[in-house]
Order: structure tokens, then C-alpha cells, then sequence
């Protein structure tokens, strides 16, 4: 999937006109976009009239992987916050809980250790250095890896443990 860095929304777009105005330059019908997004086409619909303001999980990722945007971006939409709290995804390899949202100051541009321990926080996957997509996933989607770091007493008592 190719993510398309110039289409990032504007300062005080909607999800209605900002999925709108990506799905026109990619010149593409609300068919199309519906079918390659999974969704009804009365459902998209309704989404470029601002009449559905949520998005569920399903929705996000058919609609990331159509128009090749990341799903941070329709987060943001959602939630009314501007996308350049979420253009560069950062965490604590040893802090972060998967699944879970990253601590605000760790996206801050000038951030490069962790608050909480001092580790160096990590926009890559160490183990391939694909940019981490999205804070939703424990293990990189290129290679499998996990993103967080496994102490040596932890990895002891899970091998133990068998």
C-alpha cells in the first residue's frame, strides 16, 4: 500500500469534505471507493454528507486501504485534532502498552527519549525500519516483529512457563 503523504487534511476540514476531496483527486466514483473500501455504497454516502462523524474499525481500514491514506488521519478527522499531532508516530519500546494511544509529549516533534524511563523512542520497526503505521498493532505489519521490547526476566518466565 502506497500512502500518499500529500493528501493530509487541512486545518479545519471535516472527515465529509476531506474523504471527499481525496476520493475526486483519485478520480474515483463513490462506487468505486465504496467497493474497494468493503462498504455499502449508501454508507459512504452518507458519510460524505457529515451525517456519520464516527468511523468503527472496519470502516477506517477499508477506507485507509482505498485511498491509501493512514488510518491516524481519519482518527484525527473523527476526533476533531489536527493532523500534525499524529503525522509522526513515536513510542517507548519499554513503556508503551499495545493497543493502547501513545503519551502525547512522545509525538511531540522534539521528543527522542521517554518521560517515564529514558529510553529512545522508536518511529520504526527495529527489526525491518518500516515506519510503525499505526499504534492499533503490537507486531509490524512487514516483517512480524514486535514493537515492544521484551525484558530478559520477562522472556525467562514465558519460556519457563512451557
Amino acid at each position: 500500500m502506497t500512502i500518499l503523504t500529500d493528501n493530509r487534511p487541512q486545518d479545519g476540514e471535516s472527515l465529509a469534505q476531506y474523504l471527499r476531496r481525496v476520493r475526486t483527486s483519485l478520480k474515483m466514483s463513490q462506487g468505486e471507493m465504496a467497493t474497494k473500501a468493503g462498504l455499502h455504497i449508501q454508507s459512504l454516502g452518507k458519510i460524505e454528507a457529515g451525517k456519520t462523524t464516527r468511523l468503527n474499525g472496519k470502516t477506517k481500514a477499508g477506507l485507509s486501504r482505498a485511498l491509501g491514506i493512514p488510518e491516524d488521519y481519519l482518527d484525527a478527522l473523527c476526533r476533531g485534532v489536527p493532523v500534525t499531532s499524529v503525522q509522526h508516530l513515536k513510542i517507548c519500546p519499554q513503556c508503551w502498552s499495545p493497543g493502547s494511544s501513545a503519551e502525547p509529549i512522545w509525538l511531540d516533534p522534539r521528543s527522542k527519549y521517554c518521560f517515564i524511563c529514558g529510553t529512545s523512542l522508536i518511529d520504526r520497526c527495529p527489526s525491518c525500519q518500516e515506519l510503525i503505521p499505526s499504534l492499533k498493532f503490537r507486531f509490524c505489519g512487514y516483517c512480524g516483529q514486535p514493537y515492544k521490547k521484551i525484558s530478559n526476566y520477562d522472556s525467562h518466565i514465558r519460556l519457563g512457563s512451557i
